[in-house]
């Protein structure tokens, strides 16, 4: 059984290949999804990788049975209801550095 990772905000291209070239992983990129959209399809993923914007509130978190992990690209996590992650055992990270070379 291979893992699904959403990618739903814009990443660099070498990033989303990381994901493309490990195996048994699956990636798709789904890019403005609204809330009720975003909601409806995180049920099928195992991963889910943001930017700034997209919100992971405590209804989409709820929504998402096989989540186990929230990347964040960048600074910060406020953009997800850690409480909601917390309770569902979902692992929440962020990259601080990433934004290091775009920035400079």
């Amino acid at each position: 059984m291979g893992y699904r990772v959403l990618v739903s905000d814009s990443l660099a291209e070498e990033g989303i290949e990381v994901f493309r070239r490990a195996e048994g992983v699956e990636v798709d990129v789904e890019t403005g999804l609204s809330p009720e959209e975003l909601k409806a399809v995180i049920v099928d993923y195992d991963a889910i990788a943001i930017r700034s914007g997209t919100k992971l509130t405590g209804d989409i978190i709820e929504a998402a049975e096989r989540l186990k992990v929230i990347g964040r690209a960048g600074i910060g996590v406020d953009n997800v209801d850690l409480d909601a992650a917390t309770r569902k055992g979902i692992v929440v990270m962020n990259t601080p550095e990433g934004n290091t070379i775009t920035t400079a």
